[in-house]
This record gives structure tokens, sequence and C-alpha cells, in this order.
């Protein structure tokens, strides 16, 4: 995930906005004084550890992208006794079906959220 945060620098930038504005707002308490929040945002999130947040649970990025006009949906089905995971990824009136299947939401997940990097870096 990290190497994807240096591939796409536009939607890198997006995304750590997105999780230091969800980290400020989670702040709301009024004891916490606004000189913290204000530190929060001039020392940012780190590349690593937002690749970490990102490869643990890479679906709290929808939101992100939802934001941006690009929509993920990930999709069960059922081979013979095997569950496997597809995605599509919807944007500008266009659905990339992705047609591998995933042993794994997570996987899946991943996938999706690589492919939504690149398509947002284009449209920024």
């Amino acid at each position: 995930m990290n190497e994807l945060l240096e591939k796409y620098p536009k939607t890198a930038k997006v995304v750590k906005e997105w999780f230091l504005e969800k980290m400020i707002e989670s702040l709301k308490d009024d004891s916490v004084p606004d000189e913290f929040k204000e530190f929060m945002r001039q020392e940012g999130v780190s590349n690593e550890k937002l690749a970490i947040m990102i490869g643990s649970n890479p679906r709290t990025l929808f939101d992100v992208f939802d934001a941006n006009s690009i929509y993920i949906s990930v999709m069960m089905t059922r081979l013979s006794d095997a569950v496997k995971w597809q995605h599509v990824i919807a944007y500008d009136d266009l659905n990339q079906t992705e047609l591998e299947l995933f042993d794994t939401r997570l996987n899946c997940e991943k996938d999706a959220i690589e492919k939504s990097f690149d398509v947002l870096e284009g449209k920024l």
C-alpha cells in the first residue's frame, strides 16, 4: 500500500486530508485544545501509517471515493462449495467490472482500492 501512495501522489493527498479531517472530527470534545487540533493538521498522516490503515481495512476508503464520484461495489458469488469475491468500480458513466475472482473479501477490496487510486489520480 505504501507504493500505491507514492505512485499516486494527488490521490494520496486527498486520502490523507480525508483521514486527518476524520481524526480531528473525532476530537470534537471541547476539552481537546485547539492547539492540539492544529498540531494534528500540521503533523498530518504519514504514508507509513496510512498504508497500514488501508492495508488492514481498505473499505474505509470507500467514502473517500464516493465523495469523488467513484463508486466501488464488492459482490460475493458461490462457485460449487467455494465463496469468491469480485468488484465493480463505477465512475463517469463507466463501469469497470473486475472479472478476476478473489478468494477473500479483503483481497478483492485491496484490488478495488488500487484501481480506484488510478481512476482518481486521472480525475485530479
